[in-house]
């Protein structure tokens, strides 16, 4: 049976994952350092905390479901405690990409990734259509980097995702600077940020005195009708009127050169901000 040590075990990442892995055959061992955490953990999965030492001795996986500025720190105590060939899961590209993780040829590390539940997707019940981070009731998809180790380790890497995400759809295989491209690049450096500013420009309608209701239901409502012929989800085309729009809009909004964004120098520098 495999063993794996979960450290962050009673923060809101940790319980999600030690409650999908409570449903495996892995053997789990739960690590978590605060009195709130250790309370979360025992209240919503039933298990007690592990010592660290404990935890990691003879485990096969380590699972840091920690946040991306503490990678750093934890990592730099841990490693080297670790037996040969463990296989280190880090659930974020930003610190694998900085250059935050010990050096060490003879372990393995692995970053695992959910996409979230897609925007389109065929979720037939309530509790899947309310999911929207995933990992509880709706389908999504994950995106693995083999950062180092052997290549028998990504089948069991994928595996290990295919559980603490769950359900999952796909599974998707990248190298880390493929995701970093994807984040924090693409899903927040672009997608967040102009989420934002869509939020923004909803609530100056607000202002301009139409309600929030009506603007919501308005912009939602086109945001799901746009999005599906952008992304190919439906064979349609946008109205004369609303290409037209398009070609004002986009340099009025967007700096010319905005695609620098995904330039290495600048992803590096907004992972670095992160960590």
């Amino acid at each position: 049976m495999t063993a794996i040590a979960l450290f962050g075990a009673g923060g809101k990442m940790g319980i999600r994952l030690g409650m999908n892995l409570a449903k495996s055959d892995f053997e789990v061992r739960h690590v978590e350092v605060s009195d709130i955490g250790k309370d979360r953990l025992k209240t919503e999965i039933g298990a007690d905390p592990v010592e660290p030492d404990k935890a990691i001795d003879g485990a096969d996986v380590v699972i840091l479901a920690v946040p991306d500025t503490a990678i750093g720190k934890v990592t730099e105590n841990l490693v080297p405690k670790l037996d040969s060939g463990t296989m280190v899961v880090i659930l974020d590209a930003a610190a694998p990409y900085a250059g935050h993780l010990p050096e060490r040829d003879d372990i393995t590390y692995f970053i695992s990734h959910p996409c979230h539940p897609p925007i389109f997707n065929d979720e037939t019940t309530e509790a899947g259509r309310k999911d929207y981070f995933g990992g509880i009731a709706a389908e999504q998809g994950v995106v693995n980097a083999l950062v180092q180790g052997p290549e028998e380790h990504y089948d069991l890497g994928d595996e290990i995702s295919r559980v603490i995400f769950a359900p999952v759809s796909r599974t998707h295989r990248c190298s880390v600077e493929q995701l970093a491209y994807l984040e924090p690049g693409l899903s927040e450096t672009v997608c967040a940020s102009l989420l934002t500013v869509m939020r923004d420009a909803m609530d100056e309608v607000v202002k301009r005195g139409v309600s929030k209701e009506c603007a919501r239901d308005f912009l939602l409502g086109h945001m799901n009708i746009l999005g599906a012929v952008i992304f190919e989800e439906i064979d349609g085309v946008f109205s004369d009127a609303c290409n037209k729009a398009i070609e004002f809009g986009v340099p009025a909004l967007m700096k010319e050169d905005w695609k620098r964004i995904f330039e290495p120098e600048e992803i590096l520098a907004s992972v670095k901000r992160i960590t």
